[in-house]
């Protein structure tokens, strides 16, 4: 059965870019990487292709140019058991030039966006009690990194 694998499009930057996800992201590797000879006008050195994981899960990538840049349109979701979690992936993601965006995304300095979801999050969204769940998203829905004490604290109405 054929497989729907991601595939990324960076400007000239994803040597970099693999080698920080796979460093950040746990039973992650760079599986192969060719480069584009010296003969391709500009492009000498930056990646033609890249295979690598991500938790496990197969990636592909390239250097290609500025012609598509990450849009919002996709984003990478990443699942965290508890608020360390959550900022480690944070403030790594974020750091020399990501932006914060609201409601647990975030922006890469690649221009790649990011869902650091805690599980806790999806748990009181999907409360059975809707009083509680409605809380839990207007709690959210102020916040950019997702602080799960203060998430349970709006949920309980406190």
């Amino acid at each position: 059965m054929p497989e729907a694998t991601p595939f990324l499009w960076f400007d000239d930057d994803a040597e970099n870019a693999i080698a920080f996800y796979t460093e950040l992201i746990p039973e992650s590797a760079i599986v192969s990487m060719g480069k584009y000879p010296d003969e391709v006008p500009g492009m000498g050195g930056k990646v033609m292709h890249a295979h690598f994981r991500l938790a496990g899960r197969d990636y592909y990538a390239m250097d290609a140019g500025p012609q598509f840049p990450f849009t919002e349109a996709i984003s990478l979701y990443v699942s965290c058991a508890d608020q360390a979690e959550v900022d480690r992936y944070w403030d790594a993601l974020t750091a020399d030039g990501g932006q914060e965006q609201p409601c647990g995304w975030l922006k890469d300095r690649w221009g790649l966006s990011w869902q650091i979801i805690p599980d806790r999050l999806i748990e009181l969204i999907r409360h059975p009690d809707p009083e509680t769940a409605h809380r839990a998203v207007q709690a959210m829905l102020t916040m950019h990194r997702i602080d799960i004490a203060a998430l349970e604290a709006a949920a309980a109405g406190a």
